[in-house]
């Protein structure tokens, strides 16, 4: 309306809509059916449920790497499948993901500065006026993560699995991701190393604008790190809201199946945290 002084809301940063993912067979297998969520911009999401319930699955298909049977997913408004061109890339490259093998994600033959520098010489090779320079962004990346800069001279195999997925949140941070999706990353380590990852994520988010979808089966490790949790069960949404409501106040059958399961060591990290 012309003279109007009303604004519409903002976008928010993700949309998905009505998401459906199938995996081929006889009929085929539903993974995700009909999940519809937002993502605001600076929020940290924790999507969080039991082994095949969808959640990896959703994360793959943000990337590109699984193909939506029906639905949209819009990222600042646009639709990730009706991009092309350099549009697609740069929308593409906005949206990072961490994957849960360590070992699997990074090139075992590489070395830890030299994979580091391959992530900034794909996008940035024209922003660097020399390799010491494209060294000092090494480092940097790598203080980030709270990692020294002696590991630049490491391969995989000589590192932690705890070093090795901060390599890997490293490498998703050079290209400079609008949004960082991680896939179950503390899930293959012991508890204390838990503790330290996730209060590196939580600083990380406390000092940058950035946005991060959480994936996890623990809903305590969620609780912990997220600002908002979506459980999920048979490929949907079965209950979404503040994690701390939902770990002490479940109002689904599911869910408090699944907060009945955390075991103590889940606790334990809880109290690391002060709470």
């Amino acid at each position: 309306m012309v003279g109007s002084t009303t604004e519409s809301a903002p976008k928010p940063l993700l949309a998905i809509e009505n998401l459906v993912v199938e995996y081929p067979g006889h009929p085929p297998k539903r993974a995700v059916d009909g999940v519809t969520f937002n993502v605001e911009s600076g929020q940290s999401v924790g999507i969080v449920g039991g082994s095949g319930c969808g959640k990896t699955t959703i994360a793959k298909t943000l990337v590109g790497l699984e193909k939506p049977a029906s639905g949209k997913i819009l990222f600042e408004g646009n639709d990730l499948f009706k991009l092309g061109g350099r549009r697609e890339h740069e929308t593409r490259r906005a949206i990072q993901m961490v994957f849960q093998d360590t070992l699997g994600a990074l090139n075992p033959r590489m070395r830890v500065g030299d994979a580091l520098r391959e992530a900034l010489k794909f996008h940035w090779a024209a922003e660097f006026k020399s390799s010491t320079e494209m060294d000092e962004c090494v480092r940097g990346l790598l203080d980030t993560v709270e990692l020294t800069a002696d590991l630049m001279s490491r391969f995989p195999h000589e590192i932690s699995g705890g070093q090795r997925q901060r390599i890997g949140i490293a490498r998703a941070l050079a290209v400079e991701p609008r949004l960082l999706i991680a896939d179950e990353p503390v899930s293959a380590l012991d508890v204390a190393v838990q503790a330290q990852m996730l209060k590196m994520l939580r600083r990380l988010l406390d000092r940058t604008d950035l946005t991060m979808i959480f994936i996890a089966h623990d809903l305590a490790v969620v609780r912990n790190l997220c600002d908002c949790a979506i459980v999920m069960a048979a490929g949907r949404i079965v209950e979404r809201g503040n994690p701390r409501e939902i770990f002490t106040n479940p109002a689904n059958t599911f869910t408090r199946k699944l907060v009945a399961a955390v075991p103590d060591v889940s606790r334990a990290l809880s109290e690391r945290f002060g709470e």
